[in-house]
């Protein structure tokens, strides 16, 4: 039986369900896969799924004295190893006390997280995200003897991508979600193989059809509805601002921003500042199961990020048939083609925004074609079950593919034209 660990920044997550699925595929195709997380999660706030997994996760931080004794003798013990491993944490990274002093720290977890996976047998270990998970991974897997890979989504890539050229040239392969994503990586670390790097979408379920007898609270306003974390790359001081530029122009319509997060207090002094509370509403964290009520009510889903990967709340919202505005960036595109599949506006240009909203609630009626072009889309390219198979396939054979000798990409070339 083929065992593999698989680690994110924090598991069990209901802000990323795709994890948990590609453990449960490749445990239905019988593959053991040992769950790590770097942070702690509190159980209470866990659905019974997640509380199920989060019983057998292993949690590295805080590493407890032992840990930590052990992790520095794993380290001291192979010091070739650790001067690898150090150098490019000393090189690269800005002259940032913080910085150097928390990646030396994922380091030892890493040493730390080695200890306790060598004795099950662990054949391999994936990462999800390119922040401080990945480079545990990377570090266990050096001192193991064993490969690595991870999966990058967004602002891992584009905001915080700290040691991303040690890891690129270290993981025997990088799963990215999005065609933008692989050629990001393919123009900015050049000496990256192009085989090396899988693209490989996530997927959302469709929703089964409904006869909703409930009428919508109300039919009168026109709904507008974002979900997502109450985080500042959410950018959702923007979307209020919109909504006071709707107000002003006399539109009659209600907004729904559902999530939790740090930027709760500012957001609602924005609010009570621009004098919105009859428009804007934060009804706060909404479990996954029960977000469809949301969908059903909205005649507009709005995401107004300052950075994304593909986002699956997007996805959601067009498999649910649904109308959709997003900003022009990253592989947003993919999914959304203004007129097409839904609306796209021009990165922080509330004007553009504002107009675009205007002239979907003017002529919705007339949109419902691209709402079921926009359902077809995520049909065709974005179903989970099968964009899980698909995952579970490549990442079975490229674990199972005998690595290269030529380890260059210039070798390779080389060998290739002989």
């Amino acid at each position: 039986m083929t065992t593999v660990a698989y680690i994110a920044n924090q598991f069990p997550s209901s802000l990323e369900p795709y994890v948990m699925d590609e453990i449960s595929e490749l445990r239905n195709r019988g593959v053991r896969v040992i769950c790590c997380s770097g942070k702690r999660v509190c159980p209470s706030d866990l659905t019974e799924r997640e509380r199920e997994l989060w019983t057998e996760t292993k949690f590295l931080q805080p590493l407890s004295d032992s840990q930590l004794v052990t992790a520095v003798r794993r380290l001291g013990s192979q010091p070739q190893a650790c001067s690898l491993l150090l150098k490019p944490v000393l090189r690269e990274l800005p002259a940032s006390p913080a910085r150097r002093i928390r990646s030396l720290g994922h380091t030892l977890m890493g040493a730390a997280l080695a200890d306790e996976l060598a004795p099950l047998h662990v054949e391999h270990i994936h990462a999800h995200h390119g922040y401080f998970a990945s480079w545990i991974a990377l570090v266990a897997a050096r001192l193991m003897g064993i490969d690595f890979s991870f999966t990058l989504h967004g602002s891992d890539l584009l905001l915080r991508a700290d040691l991303l050229a040690e890891k690129l040239h270290e993981c025997r392969f990088c799963i990215t979600i999005s065609d933008f994503n692989r050629d990001n990586i393919l123009r900015n670390f050049p000496s990256t193989p192009v085989s090396k790097v899988i693209v490989q979408r996530l997927g959302v379920d469709f929703p089964p059809v409904e006869n909703c007898s409930i009428p919508k609270p109300e039919p009168h306003r026109f709904c507008l509805l974002s979900v997502g974390r109450l985080h500042a790359v959410k950018n959702y001081p923007f979307l209020i601002q919109a909504c006071a530029a709707l107000r002003d122009q006399g539109l009659d319509f209600l907004c729904w921003i559902v999530g939790e997060g740090p930027e709760r207090p500012a957001l609602e002094r924005l609010i009570d500042d621009l004098r919105l509370r009859n428009q804007v509403l934060l009804p706060g964290h909404v479990a996954r199961a029960d977000l469809s009520g949301y969908y059903r009510y909205a005649d507009l889903v709005a995401l107004t990020s300052s950075s994304e990967g593909l986002p699956v709340v997007l996805m959601e919202a067009m498999a649910h048939g649904k109308l959709v505005i997003a900003p022009s960036i990253t592989g947003i595109p993919e999914l959304v083609q203004t007129g097409q599949t839904g609306f796209l506006y021009q990165p922080d240009s509330l004007f553009d925004f504002v107009s675009n909203v205007q002239r979907i609630l003017e002529n919705k009626a007339s949109l419902s074609e691209v709402a079921r072009a926009a359902a077809e889309h995520i049909r065709v390219n974005y179903d989970r079950q099968r964009n899980l198979c698909q995952f579970a396939d490549q990442f079975l054979q490229r674990i199972a593919q005998p690595e290269s000798p030529y380890a260059s990409s210039v070798l390779q070339q080389v060998q290739l034209s002989a």
